[in-house]
């Protein structure tokens, strides 16, 4: 079955895509030093609130077209010219109308402003920019190039890399200048994106219809994601506000390290779901996706205890004594991810039913479960009375999962 899987391309695009999720983490790593070293605390503060200025402009954007994207040219990729042609129009619709609701936000109540001057102006440009370029990377997901997308976020990295370099040559290292590399590094990988879909699409066309169809699937996937955030980081804010600044810096040792196990799943679920999306038959669905779990559980099962055991020698190393207490914390968190792991592949199967209820009414109830588990348990077992918290939502979680696929039955075919 696991060869049969590596044939068809299932695993060999997982084990290349988490390839480059590790050269990515070491070469953000890598960045994120030079930065930090070489524009001081003051000046990396700067970068980051205007990087946050565009991360959160392109979440409020994106609508979950980018979802809705992915799922609609994995079932028929002739939609390919529409779809390109309405992501260029989103981009651009979306990215200027929050620039222009930010900006007169900003000129009204100059108090609130975070950054200003260029840098402002670099962060807010980055929002249709970046936009269009998580669009793009969706539609290739979509068609799975995961090899062409891959290189791609190789290439622009080290592309970002290599403008540092030269900065550092030139003298130039400011932070306007150190955000604009980014800028550029990213518009590079835009074009790189819309080359190669354009080779795999033709002229480029627009549809009203076919865009009421994506934000209708899109803003399902977008309210499932926003609230399946809140179940995995609620936990480090009321951490913060019941425990302290102390407790909160050993529990996000525990969440970091948690993020990286989850990576597996992460990459998984990213090219699960086109797979499944391209499938017509939902019992061909179901049967893939049966497979998968079959060896999947006990792999990520055997991931979570090789990292407990090596969990309290690995943060010592890293972190130092001082960050001992992280490691009951993160041992607490491992069956949370292999409860979160297992759902995310029943997720994504769902998500390519057409994202049925469920998935919101999930995740939804999760982050309820989660609130009030940490406002229980918190004040009694400390930062572990957030990991099990955790454990208890994602396990309600799967079990709601499970209950749907055996008493709703969506694999079956509906009757004509």
């Amino acid at each position: 079955m696991i060869r049969k899987m590596f044939e068809a391309g299932f695993l060999r695009d997982i084990s290349e895509t988490v390839a480059t999720r590790l050269v990515l983490i070491v070469l953000g790593l890598i960045t994120s030093v030079l930065v930090a070293r070489l524009l001081g605390p003051e000046g990396r503060g700067l970068f980051a609130i205007a990087a946050a200025i565009g991360a959160v402009g392109i979440q409020l954007g994106n609508a979950g077209i980018h979802s809705s994207n992915t799922y609609y040219v994995a079932q028929n990729r002739a939609l390919l010219p529409t779809l390109l042609g309405n992501s260029l129009l989103i981009s651009l619709g979306m990215g200027i109308s929050l620039i222009g609701v930010t900006a007169v936000t900003f000129t009204f109540y100059p108090q609130i402003a975070p950054l200003e001057g260029a840098l402002l102006w670099f962060a807010f440009l980055w929002i249709p920019l970046g936009l269009f370029y998580l669009l793009l990377q969706n539609l290739l997901i979509g068609l799975e190039q995961f090899r062409y997308y891959n290189i791609t976020e190789i290439v622009t990295k080290v592309l970002y890399g290599v403008f540092i370099a030269l900065l550092i040559w030139l003298h130039q290292v400011v932070v306007e200048w150190v955000y604009l590399a980014f800028m550029i590094a990213g518009v590079v990988g835009i074009i790189v994106l819309w080359r190669k879909l354009m080779l795999e699409s033709g002229p480029v066309n627009y549809s009203w219809s076919i865009f009421r169809q994506s934000l209708s699937f899109g803003v399902r996937a977008y309210l499932v994601a926003l609230f399946s955030f809140l179940v995995m980081r609620i936990d480090l804010f009321m951490v913060e506000g019941i425990l302290g600044l102390e407790a909160t810096g050993h529990y996000s040792i525990a969440v970091t390290l948690a993020d990286y196990v989850y990576m597996i799943p992460v990459v998984v679920g990213t090219i699960l779901f086109p797979k499944l999306s391209a499938m017509q038959s939902k019992q061909e669905k179901w049967h893939f996706t049966k497979k998968l779990l079959f060896w999947f559980t006990p792999f990520i099962a055997l991931i979570s205890f090789l990292a407990a055991l090596l969990a309290d020698p690995l943060i010592r190393l890293l972190f130092g004594n001082a960050f001992v207490p992280a490691v009951e914390a993160f041992i607490w968190l491992l069956p949370a991810i292999i409860f979160l792991s297992i759902n995310t592949v029943f997720m994504n199967y769902f998500a390519s039913l057409g994202m049925p209820l469920i998935t919101l009414y999930s995740t939804v109830f999760a982050t309820g479960v989660n609130v009030l588990g940490n406002w229980w348990l918190l004040p009694e077992l400390g930062i572990a009375g957030a990991s099990i918290a955790s454990m208890i939502a994602y396990g309600i979680m799967l079990l709601i999962s499970i209950y749907y696929i055996l008493y709703k039955k969506p694999y079956q075919e509906a009757e004509v």
